[in-house]
């Protein structure tokens, strides 16, 4: 399974109407492969939509790009919106369950760390023996780590009911004797933002 994560800035103001037509593409898209999620940017950089498409592989990514092109009916009508667009290939992590169909936000953080080029062995091995007790708190969303695009990156994805949730959460997680992993040493960045769900994504 990869996950492509495709970024797009838009246009300031012009959020609600490429929601809008993608909404009403996405029926022609979905018989070639499934929307995993689709989110925008709430706190952090704005005028961001962020949708994340798994494939079986890149070959199906291919495939499915192409036939859902051919068909004429996609991709929706969104280019005068889009000032940058940006994908990544990303591997799921062995802690993580497959996209799909969910509620447990619909607040979500979206937390990106860049590691030192090698450690990201050692740092899913540390993740891999967090994460059980870290996940008694709270569900963990999503979590993977780049193949294709910027090299060794690791992003892990939480969704909270609310913001007072995820500052109580993350209070109690800061108490927890596994959590956070043992990774700083290898860590060069970090970066956090707050996402919502579009009407249509399945993780809601």
């Amino acid at each position: 399974m990869i996950y492509e994560v495709r970024t797009y800035r838009l246009k300031p103001g012009t959020l609600p109407e490429c929601e809008k037509r993608f909404a009403e593409a996405l029926p022609n898209r979905e018989p070639f492969s499934s929307l995993g999620a689709f989110w925008h940017t709430e706190i952090g950089p704005l005028n961001q939509i962020i949708h994340v498409w798994p494939y079986q592989s890149l070959q199906h990514r291919t495939n499915a790009r192409s036939q859902a092109v051919q068909s004429g009916k996609w991709p929706p009508p969104i280019g005068k919106f889009i000032e940058h667009m940006e994908s990544e290939i990303f591997l799921p992590a062995a802690c993580m369950d497959p996209l799909g169909k969910r509620q447990l936000g619909p607040i979500y953080e979206i937390r990106t760390y860049m590691f030192r080029p090698g450690s990201l062995p050692t740092v899913l091995e540390q993740w891999a023996k967090s994460i059980p007790q870290r996940t008694q708190l709270s569900p963990l969303a999503a979590c993977w780590y780049s193949d294709l695009g910027e090299l060794n990156k690791f992003v892990h994805i939480w969704p909270y009911t609310s913001l007072e949730e995820r500052g109580r959460i993350r209070e109690e997680a800061a108490q927890l004797s596994d959590w956070p992993p043992t990774i700083r040493e290898s860590l060069i960045s970090q970066e956090s933002k707050i996402v919502l769900p579009a009407s249509f994504s399945p993780m809601q």
